[in-house]
């Protein structure tokens, strides 16, 4: 018998010792848990399920949907569907959001997710994940009847109420926090059981690895390029240090590789699209990963401002992300700041 605690024990532990969940949001956290135990189960299965390659047609961000992305947005629907303390949820592969139907009195939660994040890696075995994000409804009312709507869903990272995500990889790991630091629970297949492996998990300050994609150099605004060149000066440079770089393509594994020992992930804005402020989704992946790196001590901003403070105008917002090792994330918004006031 593991003597480790389960998911289940931790949460109502959270619930009951600190206070910090109501029992209804420690069931939806178990929901979305399960769900992706579900999803677990496809991806292991990989060709054997005939789950991989391309479904032929395009998400609502105009980018093509590889099966698996189609499948892990279903089970996380049909999944929570149940949940009357649901209200609505809100999917990266999806153009609006879907109403949690017959819901008398409608839930007060919101969920945001991206349901199979680095998909570019699916087809050639490379670890990928499940992001997501609750919200309390704004206004929360348990009389309320009016419908959800988008405008409930634009509100800043920090009144997030629970963020984690999912990596399917030689392991299958859950990473959670409802605001009382961060904690890994290990998948145990045989007994079908998340168990708690990590706990109080803290990034150091300062790190001598980063990850960017190097490919992308020419498109970078200058700060981003003033920092990677002095990675890359090594010992004879300012930082008087050798850096390695790491780039997966998969927001969850970089990110994971960061809260496991330390880092600072960067996917800057670019001369590529200049209209655009960022390639990655602000309330989809930003926001709960950046809460989940500041929980365990480290930073997240987009260059100038705290990610979490971003103010939300529409459901698909893009954002700049620069997060990781607190001194490192901090000296590369410096260098913007220093830029912005130089011009």
């Amino acid at each position: 018998m593991n003597a480790r605690p389960s998911l289940t024990r931790y949460l109502v532990e959270q619930q009951r010792v600190h206070g910090l969940i109501p029992p209804e949001l420690r069931l939806l956290i178990e929901v979305v848990a399960r769900a992706c135990k579900r999803i677990a189960i496809s991806v292991n299965k990989g060709a054997l399920g005939e789950v991989l390659g391309s479904a032929g047609s395009e998400n609502v961000q105009g980018e093509v949907q590889k099966k698996l992305d189609i499948i892990a947005n279903e089970v996380l629907i049909d999944a929570n569907e149940w949940g009357g303390h649901l209200a609505a949820m809100a999917s990266e592969e999806m153009e609006g959001i879907y109403v949690v139907p017959n819901r008398y009195p409608q839930g007060e939660y919101l969920l945001l997710f991206d349901p199979l994040d680095g998909s570019s890696n699916i087809d050639v075995n490379v670890s990928i994940g499940t992001i997501f994000s609750v919200l309390r409804r704004r206004n929360e009312d348990p009389t309320r009847v009016d419908p959800v709507c988008v405008s409930d869903f634009l509100q800043p990272g920090h009144q997030q109420v629970a963020a984690g995500y999912c990596i399917y990889g030689p392991q299958t790991v859950l990473v959670l926090t409802v605001g009382n630091g961060v904690a890994m629970f290990t998948l145990d297949r045989e007994q079908g059981s998340w168990i708690l492996t990590q706990e109080n998990v803290r990034i150091p300050p300062d790190t001598k690895e980063f990850a960017i994609n190097m490919s992308n150099m020419r498109h970078w605004d200058a700060p981003v390029r003033r920092y990677v060149d002095e990675c890359l000066a090594g010992k004879e440079g300012p930082r008087g240090k050798d850096f390695n770089m790491r780039w997966i393509a998969s927001m969850v594994a970089d990110v994971h590789r960061i809260l496991s020992r330390g880092g600072i992930f960067m996917y800057p804005w670019d001369k590529r699209e200049p209209e655009k402020p960022g390639k990655l989704r602000l309330m989809y992946e930003a926001n709960p990963m950046g809460w989940l790196v500041e929980q365990a001590g480290g930073a997240a901003t987009n260059g100038r401002q705290r990610i979490l403070d971003v103010v939300p105008t529409h459901l698909h917002e893009r954002v700049s992300v620069i997060l990781g090792s607190k001194n490192e994330v901090e000296r590369v918004t410096a260098y913007h700041l220093e830029a912005d006031a130089a011009r």
